[in-house]
């Protein structure tokens, strides 16, 4: 992965343009693809980050999103949806894939600029605490690969469902309140609301098989996990 490559992704031509100028005169090697078909033949894993937006062709960016996030060469590789598609839905569901930001169109060069920005120093520099393996019976994360392991099989998690899970591994009994997950896993300039943590942890709790049941809700304060 290069660190300064962007990938832009948009059927809007105009629209790359502008952005890849503004970004190239930010310091970034920026390519360009008008469609999810043209940007899956590139080599996505050099890129450091994707612009992305969802209603192109025949394969939108939802869909394009999803298979980056299955394979394991690009699964890290941080996703900004940009588009038009407004409503709060939407936004849930682009999260949910494993996108790090949802920007709505029409937007400013300058808000996308400082996302990026932002994006792009949270997910490049980590502390070295981040070697650790967690650990609750069968139940194992990897939080310098970012790999979860249940009872020896290794399960795929989106960024979002890692990271919460991470957090409530590594404080045992402790219950978070819906709004300090969205402040320690989104980033303050992303507006998100409480359903979204519900729907993450849904998620989780299916996919960690019997371990799900320790993530515990206590009802009018948060979630914490059982140890």
């Amino acid at each position: 992965m290069d660190s300064n490559r962007i990938l832009v992704v948009d059927d809007e031509e105009t629209l790359c343009e502008v952005l890849q100028f503004n970004l190239e005169v930010e310091g970034y090697e920026v390519d360009v693809a008008h469609s999810a078909e043209e940007a899956m033949e590139k080599d996505i894993s050099r890129y450091s980050l994707i612009l992305l937006d969802v209603m192109m062709g025949d394969m939108n960016g939802f869909k394009m999103a999803r298979l980056l996030k299955k394979s394991p060469d690009t699964a890290d590789i941080p996703i900004i949806f940009c588009t038009a598609k407004d409503s709060e839905d939407d936004m849930i569901a682009g999260l949910n894939i494993g996108a790090d930001d949802y920007i709505v169109k029409p937007y400013s060069v300058r808000n996308v600029l400082a996302r990026v920005k932002t994006v792009l120093k949270r997910t490049q520099h980590h502390t070295p605490a981040d070697t650790n393996t967690v650990a609750y019976e069968g139940l194992s994360i990897e939080t310098s690969q970012k790999r979860c392991f249940v009872d020896g099989r290794e399960v795929t998690l989106p960024r979002k469902e890692f990271e919460i899970l991470s957090l409530l591994l590594s404080n045992q009994d402790k219950v978070f309140s819906r709004h300090e997950i969205l402040s320690k896993v989104w980033p303050d300039d992303v507006i998100v609301t409480d359903r979204v943590v519900d729907v993450n942890i849904t998620r989780l709790r299916s996919k960690i098989g019997e371990y799900g049941k320790h993530i515990f809700t206590r009802v009018g304060y948060g979630y914490g996990f059982k140890g």
